[in-house]
């Protein structure tokens, strides 16, 4: 889980890397925030879609469904 704290330090990193270029430990501690905060993202949005209903025209609701991977 992302906290407050951790999305401080990723823009402090960035600030940081912007003006004075970071040391090979913070731009590795950048890079495991920033997966960090992608992976927490990703988690809210699946969370997000798996709550979505489709209300279809006829009055009927869904629940939306993941499409089968194309090969």
């Amino acid at each position: 889980m992302i906290t407050e704290k951790d999305i401080k330090r990723i823009n402090e990193l960035h600030h940081k890397s912007k003006n004075e270029g970071l040391t090979e430990e913070e731009k590795a501690e950048q890079q495991e925030l920033r997966k960090a905060y992608i992976e927490a993202m990703r988690g809210h949005v699946r969370n997000h879609l798996e709550n979505v209903v489709i209300q279809r025209p006829d009055g009927s609701r869904e629940k939306l469904t993941r499409k089968p991977k194309q090969v």
